[in-house]
């Protein structure tokens, strides 16, 4: 059982696992909450033009990263000011064209062996510097959310009248977006371009079939992303499977097990009791 854990590759591998879960538990909640697992999956792809030149070039990938994400939302912004395009349309051309671009890049002979893996990551290829980021960003992440929390309360339980109650709508939007941009910067050398939304979605989608209040089902979100980050390491070092994608295989299976366990908790559920026939009059 602890065989895996003598190789400090895996001890490596699991304190990012365990940053992760922390990270994209909280901060999915919210994502489902608000609906944002597009705006969170547009983000994601967005940048990974950023991370091929980041690679190519010899920086780091939390710079091209970055630098991918705020280019991606300069051109949102840009294209959403066409009144024939919907902003939907323009953040979906946006991002196709983004994406397109970097896996030109990516698979353009002049780039070096082994950086196709920015689309599935090397969570077994971590360093001790990048986990240090990591656990830096991480705290940038939980921190936000510590400090936003009653205003997400606010605008998220009814935003039309947000304001009335001190709540500013257009700063939760904008601050939410930012957090989610650090998480994915965090999540993507670990999980890559194309899973990293499975930590910020799944977890907190399994936690919203399990909790009523917003604290408890981070706690689980963040509960489920651990244990479905080990338990792809265990997977990943006995089944030689590729690590990345066990940790999110394993989020996706434990959503359709509570899915499953819910759906039989409500056919099991006794019938509310017929309401009694009107008084004769």
């Amino acid at each position: 059982m602890f065989e895996p854990w003598a190789d400090p590759t895996m001890r490596r591998a699991l304190v990012e696992v365990v940053l992760l879960g922390l990270a994209g538990g909280a901060l999915g909640c919210w994502i489902v909450f608000y609906g944002l697992s597009y705006s969170a999956e547009s983000l994601a792809h967005s940048l990974f033009p950023g991370l091929v030149v980041a690679a190519l070039v010899g920086v780091p990938l939390l710079l091209g990263g970055a630098v991918g994400i705020v280019l991606a939302a300069v051109a949102v912004a840009a294209a959403a000011r066409a009144p024939e395009l919907g902003r939907d349309t323009s953040v979906a051309v946006v991002v196709t064209t983004l994406f397109g671009l970097g896996v030109v890049l990516a698979l353009s002979p002049e780039s070096p062996p082994g950086i196709q893996g920015l689309l599935f990551g090397d969570i077994l290829g971590v360093s001790d510097t990048d986990l240090v980021l990591a656990a830096i960003l991480v705290l940038v992440v939980l921190a936000g959310l510590r400090v936003l929390h009653g205003q997400l309360l606010v605008v998220g339980f009814d935003r039309a009248s947000a304001r009335a109650f001190g709540g500013r709508p257009a700063l939760v939007d904008t601050a939410l977006l930012v957090l989610i941009a650090v998480a994915i910067l965090v999540s993507v050398q670990a999980l890559g371009n194309l899973l990293v939304v499975a930590v910020l979605v799944a977890p907190a989608a399994t936690a919203r079939l399990l909790a009523r209040r917003v604290v408890p089902m981070m706690a689980v979100a963040c509960a489920v992303a651990v244990v479905a980050g080990v338990g792809g390491l265990y997977l990943s070092y006995y089944a030689s499977t590729a690590a990345g994608a066990s940790v999110a295989g394993l989020m996706v299976v434990l959503f359709l097990v509570g899915l499953a366990g819910r759906r039989i908790r409500l056919r099991r559920r006794p019938p509310l009791p017929a309401a009694p026939p009107p008084a004769a009059r």
